[in-house]
């Protein structure tokens, strides 16, 4: 089941690695690999851009994060195809991108002048993006007939594991969710707490929003790595947060 209809779908550009993670899948759907052996291996991807990074090899790391995005996409396009949602693949996919996150702004901070201060606040404010787009993205796959629903619009209690996962794992990968991104959840929720209950969200709307998605992020990084501006990666997505207080200024403004 795709995450939303064929009538509702928008241009997404954060989700420029579909069409390949496409291709991957259907490579790969009739083999033993499993959805969450891919989410490893986007996993392994991001590590491989991280130690590229610190060995001053950017055109490289800009490629794996690349690579990294699409088999992002790729791992919940093979759950859908074989039919097999999970809860444990879907908290461990944002469980790994934080902490990748994490460590290509730790990388990158380490490689150039900047403060530990300012790749903090980058980090942060990398998180907080995304958790707009998600949070948006969410609401509307929710409030859309057909709409995927394995996410939640708030994470606030533990769901039932499917037949093929362990409740015992999914609780723990919950419960790790929750530490990780909680404040991130609760503060654009705070900041827009309606949105749930406005109109369904047009696509010219969505499309404006995905440039906070994690692939468009990544792609920036990618761009930016590979063409000389290390440096300002984490002035830029510091900057980027300008975009916040608009979209939802947007939204309760125009979508209500």
């Amino acid at each position: 089941m795709p995450k939303l209809s064929s009538d509702d779908k928008f241009l997404d550009v954060s989700d420029y690695g579909r069409p390949f993670a496409r291709t991957f899948v259907s490579r790969i759907q009739y083999t033993d690999i499993t959805p969450v052996q891919v989410t490893f291996l986007f996993g392994i991807s991001g590590l491989i851009a991280v130690y590229c990074i610190l060995n001053g090899l950017y055109l490289t790391a800009g490629l794996f994060l690349i690579i990294k995005s699409i088999l992002d996409a790729a791992d919940g396009e093979l759950a859908r195809v074989k039919n097999r949602p999970s809860y444990t693949g879907r908290y461990l996919d944002s469980i790994f991108d934080i902490f990748l996150n994490l460590l290509v702004f730790g990388a990158v901070w380490y490689v150039t002048d900047t403060s530990l201060l300012l790749a903090a606040l980058a980090f942060l404010s990398v998180q907080l993006q995304g958790t707009l787009y998600n949070y948006y993205y969410v609401i509307l796959r929710h409030n859309t007939e057909g709409g995927e629903k394995t996410s939640k619009i708030m994470e606030n209690e533990r769901p039932n594991a499917f037949p093929v996962e362990s409740q015992r794992t999914v609780d723990f990968l919950y419960d790790t969710y929750n530490v990780l991104y909680i404040a991130f959840d609760k503060l654009i929720y705070y900041l827009d707490q309606d949105a749930s209950d406005a109109p369904i969200f047009p696509k010219w709307f969505m499309t404006l929003i995905s440039i906070y998605g994690l692939g468009f992020q990544l792609l920036i990084i990618s761009f930016m790595l590979s063409t000389g501006l290390t440096g300002f990666i984490i002035y830029f997505f510091i900057g980027y947060n300008v975009f916040l207080l608009i979209f939802i200024g947007i939204r309760k403004a125009f979508l209500r």
